[in-house]
């Protein structure tokens, strides 16, 4: 069993203090090549998300009958199962998203987020503990995704949801909100060097947040006489 205390600071690690994109900044390729809308973005952080609960999970139910010598080829042969589960998953039920996600999907099985997560924690802890980290991990990375997808397509195209009937059919298309009509966009944005300097702006915010925090927290303490 997992105590309230365990699943939330599990939680805080993976989304706040370990997360994969403001902190670690693992996994950039996709971060960054992905997320030039919500749509895109909440779509592989998911998928990417679940990769990793499901592996964590596996990889901790096995470590004590995998060979240390070993253990790196085993722990990418279940991700790349679980990977080829997602992308046939996605291939069958959303066509038209997958062929937008393209060669990214099959690409979480080399994100190094998934393999450096089972291989420093799913080894080392129980199952039910490792699943609820790689989920975290997993969740940590897609609310980046998602922020950054946000702020590209909103001012690179004045739009958010845009693609979503990719995912929902073509019935979605009024799902789409058009926060800035007659807006005529900002190319760079939805660009490769917009992806950069979202990103930069997002790591310069996070550190200016926990510099905050950490200023207030010493100014909390009481001066000893």
């Amino acid at each position: 069993m997992i105590t309230l205390d365990e699943l939330r600071s599990l939680f805080h690690n993976g989304i706040i203090k370990q997360n994969t994109g403001l902190v670690q900044l693992l996994g950039m390729c996709p971060l960054l090549a992905i997320s030039n809308n919500v749509v895109n973005a909440l779509s592989l952080g998911i998928a990417t998300a679940l990769v990793m609960a499901a592996s964590s999970g596996a990889v901790s139910s096995i470590r004590n009958f995998v060979p240390n010598e070993i253990r790196i080829p085993v722990f990418i042969l279940i991700i790349a199962a679980l990977v080829t589960v997602i992308d046939l998953a996605m291939n069958a039920f959303v066509q038209p998203l997958h062929k937008v996600l393209g060669i990214f999907i099959p690409l979480i099985v080399t994100n190094c987020i998934v393999l450096a997560r089972a291989d420093a924690f799913a080894a080392k802890n129980h199952p039910l503990h490792s699943a609820i980290d790689g989920l975290a991990m997993g969740l940590g990375l897609t609310m980046v995704l998602v922020v950054l997808g946000s702020i590209r397509e909103l001012v690179g195209t004045g739009t958010l949801l845009s693609g979503v009937d990719l995912a929902l059919g073509e019935s979605a298309k009024g799902f789409v909100l058009h926060v800035l009509p007659n807006y005529r966009g900002f190319l760079l944005a939805i660009l490769p060097p917009g992806a950069f300097l979202g990103l930069g702006l997002l790591i310069a915010a996070n550190n200016w947040n926990k510099a905050r925090v950490a200023q207030r927290a010493r100014m909390a303490v009481p001066v000893a006489a």
